[in-house]
């Protein structure tokens, strides 16, 4: 009787086992992988699921949620053979849980590495000015050229961030030094451009005032010709008017002349430098002695 109870305890134990064994619930989040007899035989949703206790086993618990992969900070040469440092981070998401257990040994693995080969292929052909200006070039490229890859493993590449891309420490003081060198060319260009503009200036300056001086002297020169033009033709109209009046022919050019010859003492008298005017006794006779005159 007491045999019978123990081994009715232990079917019931058993009974009791079998059906905890048969039931699995999933969190949300997540996928379980059933194998049955070491085989591949169904993937479990989240929620309550049942299997075959003894025949099926839970294999591998997927997470479905996106993944964030850290890329680390790596060293890329570009097409001018510069060397810059660059990281990532990538948000990827399992679809197809059996893919992912049974196409790679470690899909995260795999996936970092992928990226960073990636990276540094696409880099490889940008010369530095473009790699450190074409972020989104790059993140388009890496994730076009990762797709396909991860696709046979059941994986969708959701983004590839490109987190920080920068010239190497030594890079970034040549680069330093480059541009302290070309700011210092600019500005011996501009200050020689300057000085060319500025001697230009001075000698269009000077040219303008040696043509501006040139006609001052050409219009003086004019107006003292037309001057003594007008003054010839009034000294002359004088004389005939003169002699018309009085019918002799060298009485006026002596009286004209002769007035003339005042005008000059006067003018010699009123100088400073002048102490003694001496006159001559008789200025008629001299002033016809001037015109040769008896």
């Amino acid at each position: 009787m007491a045999g019978g109870l123990t081994v009715i305890g232990i079917l019931t134990v058993l009974v009791v086992l079998t059906i905890f064994m048969g039931v699995r619930i999933v969190p949300q989040g997540y996928k379980h992988v059933v194998q049955r007899l070491g085989k591949y035989h169904s993937t479990l949703n989240p929620g309550l699921n049942f299997v075959i206790p003894y025949l099926d086993a839970i294999s591998y618990k997927v997470i479905t949620k996106d993944i964030s992969l850290d890329i680390p900070t790596q060293e890329v040469i570009t097409k001018d053979n510069a060397v810059i440092m660059t990281n990532a981070l990538a948000f990827i998401n399992v679809i197809e849980p059996q893919k992912a257990v049974y196409g790679i040994d470690d899909y995260r693995f795999a996936i970092v590495n992928l990226i960073q080969t990636s990276l540094r292929s696409i880099v490889g052909e940008m010369d530095l000015d473009d790699a450190l200006s074409s972020r989104e070039l790059i993140k388009s490229k890496l994730k076009g050229g990762i797709s396909d890859d991860v696709a046979a493993w059941g994986i969708v590449v959701k983004t590839v961030e490109i987190q920080d891309i920068k010239p190497s420490p030594t890079m970034q003081q040549a680069m330093e030094k480059q541009a302290s060198a070309e700011r210092s060319r600019r500005a011996a260009i501009t200050e020689a451009e300057g000085k060319k503009v500025a001697a230009i200036l001075n000698a269009e300056g000077a040219k303008e005032a040696q043509i501006q001086e040139a006609e001052g002297k050409l219009e003086a020169s004019r107006r003292d010709a037309e001057a003594k033009v007008i003054m010839a033709n009034a000294t002359k109209e004088a004389i005939q008017r003169v002699t018309d009046a009085i019918g002799d022919r060298h009485l006026p050019a002596v009286y004209l002349l002769g007035e003339r010859y005042v005008d000059a003492f006067k003018n010699l008298a009123a100088s400073p430098n002048a102490k003694t005017i001496v006159l001559p006794a008789d200025i008629l006779k001299s002033v016809q002695g001037l015109l040769g005159g008896k």
